[in-house]
């Protein structure tokens, strides 16, 4: 690692390292930019989320995002890479809860999006006081998904 780089340029280099997949070259540049800057909620997530991938580090990478995500509650950046801590190590249920956190504080966030349209989404049962698995539900939700049987075909300009 140069060390001529600032921590700001450290995290940006990691940033790139990250999107092209280069985890252990992110890894060290987001290592670089917290030891340069400890007190910058940003560089602890993303060091975080890179000694979750990288290391396979759960406990320690959890510490890390989320004593960012405390320390600086409103960024939604923190919430997304705790849930793609999450997800890494298979706890889809909690990532979604961390992307809906997330999405509370900016519901236009682009990465959150992305990721909960690639984790797909059920839709709510039709009777919510009732269980998802309940025979009514499961009934109802069946007849909601198919096409109405009421609607006429359309007609093509051919066949007039």
């Amino acid at each position: 690692m140069d060390a001529s780089f600032t921590a700001e340029e450290h995290f940006l280099r990691g940033e790139d390292a990250l999107r092209a997949e280069r985890r252990e070259e992110a890894l060290e540049h987001f290592r670089a930019a917290h030891r340069l800057d400890a007190t910058r909620p940003l560089y602890r997530s993303f060091y975080g989320l890179m000694v979750g991938l990288s290391e396979k580090r759960f406990d320690r990478a959890l510490e890390l995002c989320r004593s960012a995500a405390r320390e600086e509650f409103f960024n939604p950046e923190h919430y997304h890479n705790l849930a793609q801590l999450h997800l890494a190590f298979g706890f889809k249920a909690e990532a979604i809860r961390y992307l809906r956190r997330g999405q509370m504080i900016d519901p236009d966030n682009p990465r959150i999006l992305a990721r909960l349209a690639d984790l797909g989404m059920r839709r709510r049962p039709p009777l919510l006081f009732l269980r998802r698995q309940h025979v009514l539900n499961r009934w109802i939700g069946r007849l909601r998904g198919r096409p109405s049987m009421t609607q006429e075909p359309e007609l093509s300009a051919s066949s007039v």
